[in-house]
């Protein structure tokens, strides 16, 4: 396991050294001939030509026996590691074949570049059928996260100026910054409470992930809709707790779904499609709810004679604000939401138990963090957007969890026109994967990439940077016109938590030895680690 603080621990990725990377031609031939015939480069074909589709290696040509190895193996929850040995064993480019899904798998910047910038206007990618089956199925919208083609691209751009575009930012920061400190008040009352030590110092160690996961959910919907729902009270709602469990039911119940017919399932009434199908039930009844309560307070303010609208003059969050301007359906508005709110709780939550996790076992690092985030935030006199700006190593902290656990485990795009990627043939149509965890772990990639160091991306990025293509490294929330759509919400609402919590908090970890992980649909670690808060 190649994971950080692993002594002596190095990538044998590929085993070819990035910095002499392949290079092909126009017309797809080799042009290094000095790599022809080094394990992990391709050689060429009959005749200097591009190799065709079937000769890139793969895992196995029988879908069902792939699929029935990978559940008798448990390799669905070691799928990061499954990709990472594949790599080390077939090279830096091969297919695979599960169930009724096929892909080809690529790792290095290179080919990463080459399939991004032939994406197109209308940039495709897996679609997760299990989730659009239950839309079709319950008669709902699909959300941009479901949608291809000119109808993507339309939503796409309008919810662009709600959740991407810096004036949004501008108008939800002061949301995530409010939470943000009422944790940190939380936490401080929390430690006060049950620490050891004397009074002003006190330490607490706790396992911290079900009040960072009530964070994530406050924030979401302090943002997504415009109010708070009281989850740092001694007694969260029943509804806010049957939430969390629905996502984290989606979460898991998806991933098998994708390699099954699972319409036939649905037919069936096969168990794990029945609690597909219910994890999501329930998380479209919150949204549901929260867009009946929008209702009840445009009522409200109406009956009051206000002329401001719900908001009362005040930022009314991304519902209230797409609900206002009417660009889109309520139905759509409603999927979209939904869909945000989903994808914006363990995606966020979990980063941060890896990030505190990180910081606490290198307290080095942690302390630059901390003199440059209070630096900045003394300058920005409590203004959250001016410091975040002036804290680069509080960005550098979460693009580097983000390298070394990434949430998801691939970014997908299907190709629209023939490529070719290690000098094979692509087809159009063709479902291509960039494999996060292996490439963030990668030392042909990142120099001693078993290190955290939150500072390689500083300087836009240069230090810890041995291969060119330095753009394609850092994707953990996609790229180009589809990546995430609540990228901004998230990227922010970290930072600011772990502003605060530097802030207010000295970190340390009762053990240093690697986290295990696992994976549903996200990564995450398979015992959430437990840290130790000692008050500043």
């Amino acid at each position: 396991t190649i994971t950080p603080g692993a002594r002596g621990s190095r990538n044998l990725l590929c085993g070819v050294t990035l910095r002499r990377a392949l290079c092909v031609t126009a017309a797809g031939t080799v042009v290094d001939e000095k790599l022809e015939g080094r394990k992990g480069v391709r050689k060429k074909g009959v005749d200097g030509q591009v190799r065709s589709f079937k000769e890139i290696p793969h895992t196995g040509r029988s879908g069902w026996v792939n699929l029935v190895k990978f559940w008798r193996e448990d390799r669905f929850r070691q799928l990061h590691k499954h990709m990472e040995r594949t790599f080390n064993a077939l090279g830096p480019i091969y297919r695979e074949h599960l169930g009724t899904q096929s892909s080809v798998n690529i790792i290095l910047p290179s080919d990463i570049g080459e399939l991004f910038r032939s994406e197109g206007l209308h940039p495709e990618r897996m679609t997760l059928q299990p989730w659009a089956t239950h839309r079709e199925t319950r008669h709902y919208s699909k959300g941009v996260f479901l949608k291809n083609g000119e109808e993507w691209r339309v939503d796409r751009l309008l919810l662009n100026k709600e959740v991407m575009m810096s004036a949004a930012v501008k108008r939800f920061l002061p949301l995530l910054d409010e939470v943000a400190r009422d944790f940190c008040r939380m936490m401080q009352a929390k430690v006060e409470r049950e620490g050891r030590g004397e009074e002003g110092k006190r330490s607490l160690t706790i396992d911290p992930s079900p009040d960072i996961f009530r964070f994530a959910l406050e924030a979401s919907c302090n943002v997504i809709y415009g109010e708070r729902i009281g989850l740092f009270s001694s007694s969260p709602s029943l509804e806010s707790q049957k939430f969390i469990w629905a996502v984290e039911q989606m979460l898991v119940t998806t991933p098998p779904l994708l390699y099954l017919p699972h319409r036939l399932l649905l037919r069936i009434g096969a168990p794990l499609w029945t609690q597909h199908a219910t994890a999501w039930d329930h998380i479209f009844s919150h949204a549901e709810a929260r867009i009946q309560r929008w209702y009840q307070r445009l009522s409200s303010s109406q009956g009051r004679g206000s002329e401001a609208g719900a908001s009362g003059g005040q930022y009314s969050g991304v519902l209230g604000q797409l609900m206002e301007k009417g660009q889109l359906s309520l139905d759509l508005i409603k999927a979209n939401v939904t869909e945000m709110m989903a994808g914006g709780v363990d995606t966020t939550a979990v980063p941060l138990q890896f990030a505190l996790f990180e910081l606490g076992r290198n307290p080095e690092v942690q302390e630059r963090v901390r003199q440059q985030v209070r630096a900045s935030w003394e300058q920005a006199g409590g203004d959250p957007q001016k410091a975040l700006q002036g804290a680069p190593l509080l960005k550098g902290t979460i693009k580097e969890i983000l390298r070394l656990y990434p949430v998801a485990t691939t970014v997908q795009r299907r190709t629209i026109k023939d490529t070719i990627l290690q000098n094979y043939h692509i087809p159009a149509g063709t479902l291509v994967q960039v494999c996060l965890y292996p490439l963030g772990r990668s030392a042909d990639v990142f120099a001693a990439p078993q290190r955290f160091e939150p500072d390689r991306w500083v300087n836009n990025g240069e230090k810890g940077q041995t291969v060119e293509g330095s753009s394609f490294r850092s994707l953990a929330f996609g790229f180009g016109a589809r990546q995430c759509v609540g990228r901004r919400i998230a990227e922010n609402e970290m930072q600011l938590l772990l502003m605060h919590i530097l802030l207010s908090f000295h970190l340390s970890v009762t053990s240093s030895e690697d986290i295990k992980t696992t994976c549903t649909l996200i990564l995450q670690p398979e015992t959430p680690p437990r840290i130790t808060f000692r008050k500043l």
